[in-house]
């Protein structure tokens, strides 16, 4: 289920939008900003709203199959990160009907799957979830910092 949840929300969903959109739509945003529209809401405002809840409701999940910790001493701090990952998300979903918001949770977001991408590299012995995890994070970092590099160093 966790592959098929990355493939679609960090691929196929925000592709998808983003051919729709330019393809079906015909819309006359700029095929960049197609891109960094739809990435922050799948990846940052869906995917991380999934997690965050997720987090917040049932942090034994992440505590033992993601970061290896038996106990329920940690559900604080893992519930804490949910409340991080519902409040990133939360900016990511806004961007949608708030265009204004978008820069800013493309940010927030690149960051955060970059951070989170060298932190899966730092580590040793990772698993196959480990390094699905890495990958798709370091791409949607690529991703986000890589629209708002375009869209800030461009002139207008």
């Amino acid at each position: 289920m966790y592959f098929l949840v990355v493939i679609l929300l960090l691929g196929i969903a925000p592709a998808g939008s983003v051919f729709y959109e330019h393809s079906y739509l015909h819309s006359t945003a700029s095929l960049i900003f197609l891109i960094g529209k739809w990435f922050t809401f799948w990846a940052v405002g869906v995917r991380l709203f999934i997690a965050g809840l997720r987090q917040t409701i049932q942090p034994r999940f992440t505590a033992q199959e993601i970061f290896k910790v038996e106990g329920e001493a940690v559900f604080p701090i893992v519930r804490e990160i949910g409340f991080a990952n519902l409040s990133m998300s939360t900016l990511a979903l806004l961007s949608l009907p708030y265009p204004s918001c978008l820069l800013a949770a493309a940010l927030v977001g690149g960051l955060y799957y970059g951070f989170a991408g060298l932190l899966h590299v730092a580590g040793h012995e990772r698993n196959l979830k480990e390094n699905v995890a890495m990958v798709s994070d370091l791409f949607i970092a690529v991703v986000l910092l890589g629209y708002l590099m375009l869209t800030l160093t461009v002139p207008r």
